[in-house]
Parts: C-alpha cells; structure tokens; sequence
C-alpha cells in the first residue's frame, strides 16, 4: 500500500486581499508559511519519495516547506530539452538513493487562469456580477469565467498528467505528494473519488487543507480525517 496527498497552498498574497491570484505568481503570507509548516509537522510520518507541484511560486514554497520536515531532501528536477527523456522511472527504481525527493514542477497543475477575472477582488466582482453567478464561474465543472479557464479545461490538462506522470510511481509503490491550486486538486479530487459534475460545486479546499490517500490494487481510498473545508 502507498499513498498520494494532496495539499492546497498557503495563504498568499493574493489570498489574503480576496482577490482571484489564478496565474498571477504571489508568494505566501507569513499566515501562509506558518500553515505550510503546519502541515509539514502533520505529515512527517508519510515518508514522501515523489512530489509535484505547479509552476507558482505560492504552490512551490509550501511545497518545500512541508519536504522541511521530511528526512529526505528535496530537489527541483528541471524539464529535458525537446526530444531528450526525463527518465523518471529511475526514481521510481530502489536502486536510486533514498535520501532525495524529486521535485516536478508543471504547468498542469497550475492554478485555473480567471481570465477577465484575475487580479480583482470578489467582493468587487461580486457586486458587479452578483454572488450566484460568480459561484457559477468559480464552482461549476463546464461553465467557465469570461476568458477564463472551466474546470472541465483543467480537469484536460491535470488528469492527463497524472495519469502519465504520476500514477505509475504509484503502481511502482512509491509516496507521492501534490502540492498544488483549489482547482487543479478539485479537478485530480474529481477524477480519484468518482464525483459526478453535479456534486463537484460543493468540493473545495481551504488553504493548506488537504487529503490523503491510500492506493492499492488499483484503488484509491481516503484516509484518516478529511482535511479539505468546504467553504
């Protein structure tokens, strides 16, 4: 049995002004390193051989932030140039050294981009919109922002990417942690426990919430309290 954990990032900059941070890069707030830390102390007995993460900085740092506490360092493994391999599976062999933690950073996993959206604060928004139909744009799995990426366009890009990337160090028996955005999880969330597109609205993640898996023959069950907020 392994297991795969999800995290959404701390609180960042963006966060803490209620605005829609989507593809904006904003480091975290001091509230947001203390929860990453927080998070590294409530999972430092999952001894992590693989993390991934997304290309913003805010998913990064409290990605490195929680591999603090792990007994293993982590480490950035950096993109092959066009047509050269990463050879991953190397670190998914046992032979590899057991003292690093290989770091994938992607684009799939990036936070929704808000389109016309991003950078404004919701309370804003929610006056020009009104609070229904930003719920819509935000929660829904087919309708999307103006401009902006649906749920259903991040659930094209990440579920792709796990299932090639990460699933098979899985299958290969290896701990793996996401440290990624509420969407790109609530999209990976959607696809691992099966839900359909009328229940997905009601699934978010708070920051520095997350859920941890087991995975074996093939199957992904949650363990221990769920630690994602609906809000």
């Amino acid at each position: 049995m392994t297991y795969l954990v999800l995290v959404r990032h701390g609180e960042a900059r963006l966060n803490l002004e209620k605005r829609f941070a989507g593809w904006l890069d904003t480091p975290l707030t001091e509230k947001g390193i203390n929860d990453a830390l927080r998070c590294a102390l409530d999972l430092q007995n999952i001894e992590f051989d693989l993390a991934f993460t997304s290309r913003l900085a805010r998913a990064r740092e409290t990605l490195f932030l929680i591999l603090s506490k792990q007994k293993k360092v982590g480490f950035i493994v950096h993109e092959a140039e066009e047509g050269e391999s990463n050879a991953r599976i190397e670190w998914y062999s046992p032979s590899s050294g057991d003292q690093i933690i290989p770091v994938y950073s992607t684009e799939a996993l990036n936070e929704r981009y808000y389109g016309t959206l991003q950078g404004k604060k919701r309370k804003d928004l929610n006056e020009i919109y009104g609070k229904e139909q930003l719920f819509i744009w935000c929660r829904s799995f087919e309708i999307s922002p103006p401009e902006g990426e649906s749920l259903k366009d991040i659930y094209a890009r990440a579920v792709p990417y796990f299932e090639k990337e990460i699933l098979p160090a899985l299958e290969f028996g290896k701990n793996v942690i996401i440290c990624a955005h509420q969407n790109s999880l609530r999209a990976l969330v959607k696809y691992l426990e099966n839900i359909s597109d009328e229940e997905i609205p009601s699934v978010a993640f708070a920051t520095a919430t997350y859920v941890i898996y087991s995975f074996s023959d093939g199957k992904f069950v949650k363990k221990g309290p769920d630690k994602r907020e609906v809000y």
